[in-house]
């Protein structure tokens, strides 16, 4: 496979127009184009999801290995070429269920973009629940947790001022498995701690946390002070356009994680859907529960990327970092996410407007326009 006359973007050598060769599922050979700068289309890594509930009527808790399938393909319509099915608050066995859906899934399909699942609680702060069902968010369990941690699971979202947080904390990483935090009520001083020991990201920020005050930092505080990498849900509901702006500003394009946080009414018309045993109605492409809550989002990827080159004016090479390269770094994937020699061979082709016109899994296309 070969692609000619392209404007490559990649998020550390940055854009340039030339030709990408791919032998089986490596990049084999890069060329430069010398004088011309005029190309046809825009060649970047392909895109990665590492939060998302569901789409096309999918939900990550009930799913089978066809609806994974399904939910797969759908994705791949939208440029993803990773992505982390996740759950919401549930019982153990529930969660548990649908990490075992995801690791056999992973066994049975040689080439797959399923990458393992990401567990959003049930650790978590019942003040800062968010979308999440209070009957299931509960204490730290370590004997839970580690009957839950098995070899698909590659990210947990917990709170850090949970008793009992700095126990499993180690206990997770031990496993070489990512930790976020996330839905938090914690102080400055327990994001310090997770962070000095070695938790450097944060969920959807700064959506279910609390906010900065002059005499308490709390957990916006920390995230702008300290390093930590940052979940963002490009949706211009759950952040406004300005906010994310602010953000870019501050963090800059390295630390930024696009996500959609989708359910599974995305793609999908107006009515009542479940999430976490909760009932949300999607009115107009709006998901919320019976109360107003905001109830994660239905915005495709390939809608986010668009909308952060928008809403922040970032070069290309800097969406490639927040669409992809960021995110895999986080979980300590270092073989893609970048268009360079010797690379697997994940990639999206767009259009100027940055619509999805071919999407490359492992050196072979699994959609085209």
């Amino acid at each position: 496979m070969r692609f000619e006359n392209v404007l490559v973007v990649d998020p550390i050598d940055g854009e340039f127009v030339g030709s990408v060769e791919i032998q089986e599922n490596v990049i084999s050979e890069i060329k430069r184009v010398q004088g011309t700068q005029e190309f046809e289309r825009i060649l970047m890594p392909g895109f990665v999801d590492p939060h998302t509930h569901g789409s096309v009527g999918v939900d990550t808790l009930s799913m089978s290995q066809k609806d994974l399938e399904k939910w797969e393909n759908f994705l791949y319509s939208q440029g993803v070429t990773y992505f982390l099915p996740t759950t919401m608050s549930s019982t153990p066995s529930a969660i548990l269920s649908a990490a075992r859906v995801v690791r056999d899934y992973i066994k049975n399909n040689s080439m797959t973009s399923v990458g393992g699942i990401h567990y959003e609680g049930p650790y978590l702060s019942l003040k800062r629940k968010g979308a999440q069902n209070p009957e299931l968010i509960r204490s730290i369990d370590l004997k839970e947790i580690e009957e839950t941690l098995i070899e698909s699971v590659k990210l947990i979202t917990m709170a850090p001022e949970l008793e009992g947080f700095s126990h499993a904390q180690e206990m997770i990483q031990k496993r070489g498995i990512t930790l976020s935090l996330g839905h938090t009520d914690a102080t400055y001083e327990d994001m310090e701690r997770a962070y000095n020991q070695g938790c450097d990201r944060i969920t959807h920020f700064p959506n279910g946390m609390n906010t900065l005050h002059h005499r308490e930092l709390g957990c916006v505080g920390a995230v702008l002070s300290l390093p930590f990498s940052v979940e963002m849900i490009m949706d211009g509901i759950h952040s406004l356009p300005g906010f994310v702006k602010l953000i870019f500003g501050i963090k800059g394009a390295e630390k930024i994680m696009i996500v959609t946080d989708t359910i599974d009414a995305t793609a999908m018309p107006d009515g009542e859907y479940e999430l976490g045993g909760q009932k949300v109605i999607l009115k107009n492409g709006r998901p919320t529960l019976e109360d107003g809550t905001i109830a994660a989002a239905v915005l495709v990827f390939s809608g986010a990327v668009r909308n952060f080159r928008e809403f922040t004016d970032c070069t290309l090479k800097e969406l490639a970092m927040v669409s992809s390269l960021n995110a895999l770094n986080s979980m300590g994937i270092k073989d893609r996410g970048r268009i360079s020699k010797g690379y697997r061979a994940d990639l999206v082709l767009l259009d100027e407007t940055l619509e999805v016109q071919e999407t490359i899994l492992n050196g072979k296309t699994v959609f085209k326009s």
